[in-house]
């Protein structure tokens, strides 16, 4: 009974690995347009890492759920959790953005010729990721609340971009997407947030009343108006209020 949970969190690092597969096995098409420049098209299978991604952390909150039902925590079980998502919510999201700046760069001229150099950012996000994960696991104090954005939070935001780009009818955002400035920003945010001490909310209940549990009530509201209105986009902007909302969460409680 004590391995159950951990079965789990092996099962959030197959499907992290099969993330990996699908956005290496990415099959990226590259053809020059009439005016010389050069047409891109991201295929079905990067999109298919989003939903692993997203399978990823769906199992990631079952362990822990498991654990507790089955009152089998570990310390074990705590730091092959934190192993798993690196490779599910670091490595992978880390690998996408790689893609996305391969993209990105295969747009300009002489695209293809473009120096790795300028596609290493990337490795900040799962950088930063084992490094938020490695301070948590020595600090019995994030229970109910964070130092640093969670990083299966950062990793489901960029799991949400190759949806965002394939669903999209807009040429702004395709633009947007495809901006490599735009693109070392989104790594940069997301990499300090994740290394940063600001506190963040953990979405755990203390108890089941109302006045402790607003916040959490609210962000639940927020994402499900989202989810309805902006479809993909939705994970951007509940990211967003659930930063907000712990930064004012905070100043209220000071």
């Amino acid at each position: 009974m004590k391995q159950i949970p951990n079965l789990f969190t092996l099962l959030n690092l197959v499907f992290g690995f099969m993330a990996i597969i699908v956005i290496l096995q990415n099959g990226i098409t590259m053809a020059a347009g009439p005016a010389g420049e050069y047409l891109v098209d991201m295929p079905e299978k990067i999109w298919l890492a989003s939903l692993f991604i997203a399978i990823a952390a769906v199992v990631d909150f079952l362990d822990g759920f498991v654990a507790r039902l089955l009152k089998a925590g570990s310390e074990m079980g705590k730091q092959l959790d934190s192993l798993a998502d690196v490779v599910s919510f670091g490595v992978a999201p880390g690998l996408i953005m790689y893609q996305f700046l391969r993209l990105s760069f295969a747009r300009e001229e002489n695209g293809l010729d473009t120096s790795i150099l300028w596609l290493l950012p990337a490795v900040l996000i799962p950088c930063a990721a084992a490094y938020r994960l490695a301070r948590f696991n020595i600090d019995p104090a994030q229970s109910y609340g964070f130092k640093g954005v969670p990083v299966p939070a950062v990793g489901l935001v960029v799991a949400s971009l190759p949806m965002i780009y394939w669903y999209t009818g807009s040429e702004t955002v395709l633009s947007l997407l495809l901006n490599k400035w735009i693109l070392y920003g989104i790594i940069l945010l997301l990499s300090f947030l994740m290394v940063s001490t600001l506190p963040i909310m953990a979405l755990k209940f203390k108890d089941y009343t109302l006045k402790n549990n607003l916040p959490k009530l609210l962000l639940l509201a927020v994402a499900i108006i989202a989810a309805i209105t902006l479809k993909w986009a939705a994970m951007p902007v509940v990211f967003l209020v659930y930063i907000i909302v712990s930064l004012a969460l905070k100043n209220r409680n000071e």
